[in-house]
């Protein structure tokens, strides 16, 4: 399976007001690339479009909710009618509700399902039959480590994020079964920098946040341009990613242990934040329209990215970590602890 370069690429990005999806659609239209950017809000999109349009990017911009189908299929036909096809659809949206299960309400749990699972779907559903047309291309869905591994406290986002990595498993597998040369990634990061805490809803009293370290968004659009060029199965970003993703598989038992003790203190800011202050659970809010978020001070860099880049230095280092991680379990075990 061979994807175009950037530069001669139609990119769909969605979810592209603020955080990860904004980076990614920066990054896209400076390597070359002709890009569609979708959000909930025409004035969160504008600064976008001006900084692209201010260094000579060609972008268009539509106005969207992904929990409707019907918005969601306009923009990929808007892609197409624009620029005669789509080559990579680059699904971002994702909202968050910070409570306890018993103190998360049945329509707050259901709309984050319909926007970070069933808005997932609908973006598949809408870009496919292009990327069919098109005889090749990218589907690449943005999830989260908490995809393999679920946090307390963030159960509507973690069974969200499950659900999207079952949909993407299967539709994966029914293209390949039909021999269509669609790439179908999901990129699964660890804590990102992103304004995603401050418009989340929070009942704990204070501005969430996730377990650091966090990596910044530039971060994971790097991981998104990639595999937009280099047919990728998954890609965890950030070095935290990997080591939970090894975790789990190795002992469940112990990462629930490790939680246990940590999620639920490192999870709260000290920066109180009522569940009336504004969210973005039903609607944008109006600030925020920027990639990174407030834990500058907590984000570290990542090796383990630069190796998926570059798999002949890869193997050794996957071995080591696995290792390592083998020998923490091993030492609980002993400890009897688990």
């Amino acid at each position: 399976m061979q994807l175009k370069p950037i530069n001669q690429q139609v990119v769909a990005v969605v979810g592209a007001s603020s955080g990860i999806g904004r980076e990614a659609a920066l990054q896209f239209a400076k390597r070359g690339a002709k890009v569609v950017v979708s959000a909930r809000s025409e004035s969160k999109l504008a600064p976008l479009l001006d900084e692209i349009r201010g260094f000579g990017g060609e972008v268009t911009a539509v106005v969207a909710d992904v929990a409707v189908f019907e918005q969601v299929k306009a923009i990929a036909d808007r892609t197409v009618e624009i620029y005669g096809r789509l080559d990579t659809w680059v699904h971002c949206p994702a909202i968050a509700v910070y409570a306890p299960f018993d103190q998360t309400k049945p329509e707050e749990f259901q709309r984050v399902i319909d926007v970070g699972l069933m808005g997932q779907v609908y973006g598949a559903m809408a870009a496919l039959p292009h990327l069919k047309s098109e005889g090749r291309g990218a589907l690449i869905h943005i999830s989260s480590v908490l995809g393999r591994r679920s946090l307390p406290l963030q159960s509507s986002y973690c069974t969200a994020k499950h659900g999207m990595e079952g949909f993407i498993e299967a539709l994966r597998v029914e293209l390949r079964h039909e021999r269509i040369p669609i790439s179908v990634t999901s990129v699964k990061p660890a804590a990102v920098n992103t304004p995603l805490y401050n418009n989340a809803l929070t009942r704990l009293g204070v501005k969430p946040a996730s377990l650091p370290p966090f990596y910044e968004p530039t971060l994971v659009a790097d991981a998104i341009l990639y595999v937009a060029e280099h047919p990728t199965r998954d890609f965890l970003v950030g070095d935290a990613a990997r080591a939970i993703d090894v975790l789990q598989r190795l002992s469940p038992s112990l990462v629930d242990f490790i939680l246990e003790r940590v999620a639920f203190r490192l999870q709260r800011t000290s920066q109180p934040k009522s569940e009336d202050a504004p969210n973005n659970l039903y609607e944008p809010v109006a600030a925020n329209d920027r990639a990174k978020g407030d834990f500058r001070n907590l984000t570290i860099p990542s090796l383990t990215d630069w190796l998926d880049k570059n798999p002949p230095f890869k193997w050794g280092a996957i071995a080591s970590i696995a290792a390592l991680a083998l020998l923490v379990v091993q030492a609980f075990n002993n400890e009897g602890r688990i």
